[in-house]
């Protein structure tokens, strides 16, 4: 069961709740926090992302993630593996402590120092960029990649650090297929990589690209004859997130917060479809 919420924590949920919902105004967070650990412990809730039949009103007003993390959560093996969070999407108490995630070796693997950190729950902090990881072929049992990919090569300057080309603005990077080539080389025989990012019309927003169809077939090249995989799409709409087909997310459009691009009427807080990879090497 989730850990009773703090009285200053569960003001601050009231008043998103009581303000309308309002993406990234105060409560947001703590209110996301609180539904994707909900979901994560929700036995229906993951069987639902394993039959791809997601609740009704899903994840209402909530970013992306609260579809990643459920759909990480239903695929994820409940053995005890080693494990790579290629993007520390992982770092925070409520997963790191998740039984699923402590039966696991974890690494989490970053540019950038983060605080807080869980060394004493046996996980492996390792620095360095993703498209030149440290370890060994076939070293991994499970590689997840949530998010991340998307931020390669880009205006990472938000995030505290600064590794990037400053990509113009309407031109598409490919160094995210460095990344993937890596995983893939990191991950064993029989191992599985999950990999997740926003798909629909190309966007640049500086700090993140949206992909395409075309940047998603460069992945799908770097996988065929190497393993098999599966596709998952699912989409925003004003009642929640739902799965879908890729061909209806081939135009859509992100809301970026920071700027304000793509807001529209919809309440969507960010992106508003994503593309999940379900991948295992042969």
């Amino acid at each position: 069961m989730p850990a009773p919420v703090p009285p200053s924590v569960a003001t601050k949920i009231q008043a998103y709740i009581d303000n309308g919902r309002v993406a990234w105004s105060e409560g947001y967070q703590e209110y996301k926090r609180q539904e994707i650990q909900k979901a994560i412990q929700n036995q229906q809730i993951i069987e639902a992302f394993k039959k791809t039949h997601l609740p009704e009103k899903y994840g209402f007003r909530l970013d992306e993630r609260i579809v990643e993390y459920a759909w990480i959560f239903a695929n994820l093996s409940r053995e005890s593996k080693t494990m790579l969070d290629a993007g520390s999407t992982f770092n925070f108490d409520y997963l790191v402590n998740d039984e699923i995630i402590k039966n696991k070796y974890l690494f989490i693997h970053t540019y950038h120092p983060e605080m807080p950190s869980y060394h004493t729950n046996r996980i492996s902090y390792v620095y360095g960029d993703l498209r030149e990881l440290p370890y060994k072929d076939d070293f991994f049992d499970e590689i997840v990649c949530q998010s991340t990919i998307e931020h390669i090569d880009m205006d990472n300057s938000m995030y505290g650090y600064d590794i990037t080309h400053h990509q113009k603005q309407e031109v598409k990077s490919y160094e995210y297929l460095k990344a993937v080539q890596e995983t893939l080389r990191v991950l064993k025989s029989q191992g599985l990589f999950l990999l997740t990012f926003p798909y629909g019309k190309f966007e640049n927003h500086g700090f993140f690209q949206q992909f395409d169809k075309e940047m998603l077939d460069q992945i799908l090249l770097l996988m065929a004859n190497i393993g098999n995989y599966e596709l998952s799409f699912f989409r925003y709409t004003p009642e929640g997130w739902i799965v879908t087909s890729q061909e209806s997310c081939q135009n859509i459009e992100s809301f970026n917060p920071h700027t304000n691009r793509g807001k529209g009427t919809d309440g969507a807080a960010h992106c508003r479809s994503i593309c999940c990879i379900k991948f295992v090497k042969l």
